[in-house]
């Protein structure tokens, strides 16, 4: 039997997240996070898709984005494969990257948007140990770009 359908809903924001495999760490330096942030920007320089949110942390990422005409399935499937082949190459590492498929929850209605950004934007904080004092400080999240209109390096 095969598994069950992602569930897609066009026009509508998914919030995506995935894991390394037995809670290893897939990010494990800058270059590693930069590596990440250039594949999710080369995704959406070929593909149609809307970013609202992300956050890069050591053993797993959330992103918050839509697609109108390509499924999540398609874009995180490429993202996934090619931050693998990325991984196992530069660590010589074989096997599995990610812990399982990602996850995606759709998010129907605009006012939840906000909460599950803020939910994303926490995740450097709201560790056990927090990465950094404040949300501003952490380099691997869109939450620069909220709080800081001004600064924005990066183009989607």
């Amino acid at each position: 039997m095969g598994r069950k359908r992602r569930e897609w809903i066009p026009h509508a924001y998914h919030h995506i997240y995935s894991r390394g495999n037995n809670r290893q760490n897939i990010f494990c330096d800058e270059t590693d996070m930069q590596e990440a942030f250039r594949l999710l920007t080369m995704i959406h320089n070929e593909t149609p898709i809307s970013i609202c949110a992300f956050c890069f942390m050591t053993n797993h990422y959330h992103l918050l984005l839509k697609t109108e005409e390509v499924s999540i399935s398609k874009i995180m499937g490429i993202f996934n494969k090619r931050y693998t082949d990325y991984f196992n190459g530069r660590y010589r590492h074989v096997g599995h990257v990610f812990q399982q498929r990602f996850n995606s929850s759709p998010i129907p209605y605009p006012q939840d948007l906000l909460q599950v950004s803020k939910y994303i934007h926490r995740n450097p904080i709201s560790t056990k140990k927090p990465m950094v004092v404040r949300m501003e400080h952490y380099p691997y999240s869109s939450y620069k770009f909220y709080k800081n209109a001004n600064y924005y390096p990066y183009h989607f």
